[in-house]
This record gives C-alpha cells, structure tokens and sequence, in this order.
C-alpha cells in the first residue's frame, strides 16, 4: 500500500515518464502505447489513494492528469532541464560523429597511410572541445551554412 504521499509521487513520476516518451514520440506510437494500459490503472487508483485532485477525466473518457499535475512547476522544471540536456548531449554527439567522420574520410583518401585513427579516444577527444566551447560561449560562435560544408 501507498501512503498519498507516496502515491502522489508515483503518479509524478509516471507523468514525467509519459513527458518523455510522447515528447520524444508521440502518444500513438507503439511505445507510448505500451506504457498507457498500466497508466490508465494507476490512474483509477488516484480516487481510492487520496489523489483524485491529480487526475482528471479526458474528452475521450480516459483518465488524464490533471492540470494540478501539468502546471506542477517543479515537475516542468525536470522536463525543462531534461530537454536541454538530451539537446546539448545530442548536439555534441552528432557534431563529434561528423568531425572524425570527416577525419577517417580525409586520412583514407590522402593516401598517405600513417597510423589509423583510435576512433574511441578522437571522438571523445573531439566531443570534450565541443563541450569546453559550449560551456564558454554556449552557442555564440555556432555558424549554420545552409547548402555548405563547414
């Protein structure tokens, strides 16, 4: 058994879950659907365990959270934190990825031989510059050349 307590942070937690697969997804794609059965159930369960203040019931007759729990600035202040990391780590990954991409590509086509590149070390070599310029100067000094090759 939960104490309300408990079970209103069980229910925050399934929110935040739900943020981030749907914000991620959307709410019809097959994963979302996998996890909306047993959030239906904790949802009913909100009434008999003093939590009925956070949900409410949809236009479509399913249980919802409700707007106590969406507006919950603590929670939205997670699911912000939580989008600007996978954004910076994504956005570091990628650029990272591209760069020794770009490195290997250079080195097999200069046909210079040499020493093949320790692909691990570069890229993690390549992703910590990105990250000291990031926390420098944030985007600043990012150029985006639409139709080029930077």
């Amino acid at each position: 058994m939960f104490t309300p307590k408990e079970y209103a942070r069980l229910l925050e937690l399934v929110h935040l879950g739900t943020q981030v697969i749907i914000g991620h997804q959307g709410r019809d794609t097959p994963t979302a659907q996998r996890y909306a059965e047993i959030e239906q159930k904790l949802f009913e369960l909100a009434t008999p365990l003093g939590c009925a203040d956070l949900v409410d019931v949809g236009s479509d007759g399913r249980l919802v959270p409700a707007e106590k729990l969406l507006d919950d600035e603590r929670l939205n202040k997670i699911l912000g934190d939580h989008a600007n990391d996978v954004f910076w780590h994504e956005l570091v990954a990628r650029l990272a990825d591209r760069d020794l991409a770009a490195e290997q590509a250079k080195q097999s086509l200069s046909g210079k031989g040499g020493p093949s590149i320790d692909a691990a070390t570069r890229l993690h070599e390549i992703e910590d510059a990105y990250w000291d310029e990031f926390e420098k100067n944030d985007l600043a000094n990012v150029l985006l050349l639409r139709g080029g090759r930077g």
